[in-house]
């Protein structure tokens, strides 16, 4: 597993945070739609991983509610990935999420997102749900972890 730095980036720098998810997803989003999503949102967590100088991923979360911190987005680019950098993006959010008091980290993600399902499983997360996201006409799989206990589950 590549070594990176993982930054905490003010969340309200949605032009970084369209720039950042530009470099990895399609369609590109404007700044403005990040405004729109994180706008009265509660606590959001916005994370840049860099290897040496380079911005390589990111991580945006907000709370979903009181006890549950919602990973919205996680992404790395594509010249480094399967080297670890989203692993270490998300136990870095596990890790705040778990100083900030939340009980459990939730993230969602689409069947063909295999890399995305195996983090889940191995990192100890459990399949909660499925949820009907009609604006791409499929499910999504709802996967959450508790954070209360200490102990790293993904060793189990």
């Amino acid at each position: 597993m590549t070594n990176v730095v993982i930054d905490r980036v003010d969340p309200t720098d949605t032009k970084l945070m369209s720039h950042m998810f530009n470099l990895v997803f399609r369609p590109e989003r404007p700044p403005e739609s990040f405004d729109r999503r994180l706008k009265g949102r509660h606590n959001p967590l916005f994370m840049v991983a860099r290897i040496d100088n380079d911005a390589v991923g990111f991580y945006v979360g907000l709370e979903l509610k009181p006890t549950v911190h919602f990973a919205w987005l996680c992404g790395v680019s594509p010249d480094v990935r399967r080297m670890g950098v989203a692993t270490q993006l998300m136990h870095a959010a596990m890790d705040w999420a778990r100083t900030e008091a939340y009980n459990s980290i939730r993230f969602e993600c689409d069947n063909h997102q295999r890399a995305m399902l195996h983090f889940g499983i191995s990192a100890g997360y459990d399949i909660v749900g499925l949820r009907w996201d009609a604006d791409r006409s499929q499910n999504l799989i709802i996967f959450e972890r508790l954070l209360m206990d200490a102990v790293d589950r993904s060793k189990e």
